[in-house]
């Protein structure tokens, strides 16, 4: 069931020198590839990272957290405005850019994010959502162009520890009903 990989993912900083197997990658990038998003844009593109190298660029730009090359695979979830509207090509994004159409399509991004951290935990293998990075940082290690929008660095890889659950507010203090 669902709920059970829901109630069970942890963000994972340690990661086993395990390579995953191609199968359970696929079958995570199709978990995303299926996520819902407004007028179906599908505005995202995910850039698959196995080079140690590389691994190790995108750690340091993510705010030095250098355990992140210690997953065999990091995913960069990349939010493309052009998806909604060719008016957007070319045109510079970053943190601070006004367009509604950015909040849209960081959503739905978001949305194929969690897809792949819920599969990911489906699969037996551990993530972490990593957003501790600035888009003209990110960007040039990964040739990404400037109208495009950076949304998550997702470290991939079998979990080499066991983090207990955190704590979550009660249904009752975030639940509404009708109105405020």
């Amino acid at each position: 069931m669902m709920i059970e990989s829901i109630k069970h993912r942890r963000s994972v900083r340690k990661f086993q020198e395990k390579p995953i197997e191609e199968e359970k990658l696929l079958e995570i990038l199709e978990a995303a590839r299926l996520a819902p998003s407004g007028n179906n844009k599908q505005p995202w593109v995910f850039i698959v990272i196995k080079n140690e190298e590389n691994r190790k660029k995108v750690a340091q730009v993510t705010g030095e957290q250098l355990w992140i090359a210690s997953a065999p695979v990091v995913i960069v979830a990349v939010a493309d405005l052009s998806a909604r509207s060719d008016r957007f090509e070319g045109q510079y994004l970053d943190e601070e850019s006004p367009q509604f159409d950015l909040k849209r399509s960081i959503r739905d991004t978001a949305i194929a994010v969690e897809h792949i951290l819920l599969e990911a935990d489906n699969q037996g293998l551990g993530t972490c959502w990593c957003g501790a990075f600035r888009q003209k940082t990110i960007r040039p290690v990964l040739n990404i162009p400037d109208d495009k929008f950076v949304l998550a660095v997702i470290p991939l890889g079998y979990a080499d520890e066991a983090p207990k659950a955190r704590p979550r507010k009660d249904l009752e203090t975030i639940l509404r009903y009708e109105r405020w």
